[in-house]
């Protein structure tokens, strides 16, 4: 379970200090490198709560080997990529491929602990944080250490053993047999009228302006449609009514839309920075994010087992705020130290906001339907991750400059702030965990 579910993850993260060799390689600008990170979002933000939906009817294992299968091919296309327009396209099967290990993992706890009386497996929900939350801030490391032994192939060749592992494991350990429902009346126009609206809409994000504004109207007409069919249909893809009824768990999904996109802003936007802005190289900006996967996996370990979410939200905001406005502090000549202790602060709250809002949406959801509940939850986590590519693009169209990382410093600012303020106001996490 954890092996498949740090795929996405450590997918993500390595491709922070690969975006400029990768530029260089290719003769390609950052606003064109930057379709390497949102094709992978886009395809796992539309994968995982559809593949978590059938997580829910078929099982998790199925799902999970022909995932991680998909995870194999798609690492090999990217080796032998001859333009940046088949890296694109590794880089969506990756993101299809990768979005079926979290939901199938999360179904699996949900049924073991309906099997055992385990209300809240708090430490085997931590040991999936730790590996998902720690993973997307060791990535750049990785990537860097890659990269330097045999360039920015490499991290797409890792996947391929870690691919065979998974397949490997998932065939010999995993149940044949998980949580099973009605696997006839999957909604399957339901699930393609919400790729509709979530590729429109993400699209859009992507490149927004005036002449994009039809992608906006395609994204309205498809939620209408999906919205009226929905609340017809008996077994809808997402169930609206129970859905629209669950105000805390929707108040999870706008929380972790808030911490991603600051969070992801930060990775990519202050790794280009460290290479362009700093000068230093893919490694060299690896080895100076090591404070921050540090940091996230000691506040994950010393927190983890603690079910309760609430200080754990309003800590991580308060400390975001902080690691935010320090970007506001650093230039081409800022020393090493001072990028250090930004980077260490910025890892505290990837520790404790990932972490917390796993807790919640485990407390929070409905057990038949824990697949693509969690799917959601990554859906809106790629969300804040387009939105951050967004930014980063729109700031860094001159090139990964102090100004622009200046610029890109206030409006995570102003994110973290939000996500402070709406944390603070959520009284229903006092009772998670409890």
């Amino acid at each position: 379970m954890i092996l498949g579910s740090i795929l996405n993850p450590v997918n993500s993260s390595m491709l922070a200090v690969a975006l400029i060799p990768i530029g260089r390689a290719f003769g390609a600008a950052p606003s064109q490198t930057a379709w390497l990170v949102s094709g992978l979002y886009l395809a796992t933000a539309v994968g995982q709560p559809v593949i978590g939906r059938l997580v829910d009817a078929f099982g998790p294992r199925p799902l999970y080997l022909l995932g991680t299968a998909l995870v194999g091919v798609a690492g090999l296309l990217g080796v032998w990529a001859p333009t940046l327009g088949v890296l694109v396209v590794s880089r969506v099967l990756l993101g299809f491929g990768t979005s079926a290990a979290y939901p199938a993992s999360m179904s699996l706890l949900r049924s073991e602990a309906d099997r055992t009386g385990m209300t809240s497996p708090s430490g085997i929900l931590a040991a999936l944080s730790i590996s998902n939350q720690v993973i997307s801030v060791v990535g750049p490391t990785l990537g860097g250490l890659l990269i330097a032994a045999g360039g920015w192939h490499l991290i797409f060749a890792i996947n391929v053993p870690l691919s065979a592992a998974c397949l490997v494991l998932g065939a010999t350990r995993l149940p044949r047999r998980g949580r099973v429902t009605d696997a006839q009346r999957i909604d399957v126009v339901g699930m393609l009228l919400f790729a509709t609206m979530l590729t429109a809409f993400l699209l859009f994000l992507m490149n927004p302006g005036i002449g994009q504004l039809y992608l906006v109207a395609a994204a309205l007409a498809a939620a209408g449609v999906f919205a009226g069919r929905e609340l017809r249909t008996p077994q809808p893809f997402i169930d609206l009514r129970v859905l629209s009824g669950n105000a805390p768990l929707l108040a999870t999904y706008g929380r972790q839309v808030l911490a991603y996109t600051t969070s992801y802003a930060f990775l990519y936007g202050f790794t280009q920075w460290l290479e362009e802005g700093r000068s230093l190289s893919a490694s060299g900006a690896g080895v100076a994010l090591l404070p921050m996967s540090a940091m996230a996996i000691v506040v994950t370990a010393v927190t983890g087992r603690n079910a309760q979410v609430r200080a754990k939200l309003v800590v991580g905001s308060m400390v975001q705020v902080a690691g935010s406005a320090g970007l506001l502090l650093l230039g081409s000549g800022t020393a090493i130290w001072t990028i250090v202790l930004v980077a260490a602060v910025i890892g505290i709250p990837q520790g404790l906001i990932g972490l917390a809002n796993q807790n919640a949406l485990y407390a929070q959801a409905d057990p038949e339907r824990m697949g693509s509940s969690a799917g959601l939850l990554r859906t809106f986590m790629y969300l804040g991750a387009l939105l951050a590519s967004a930014a980063n693009a729109a700031f860094y169209r001159g090139g990964a400059t102090t100004g622009g990382l200046h610029e890109l410093a206030g409006l995570l600012v102003a994110v973290a702030v939000l996500l402070l303020v709406v944390t603070t106001l959520d009284r229903s996490l006092s009772r998670v965990g409890r």
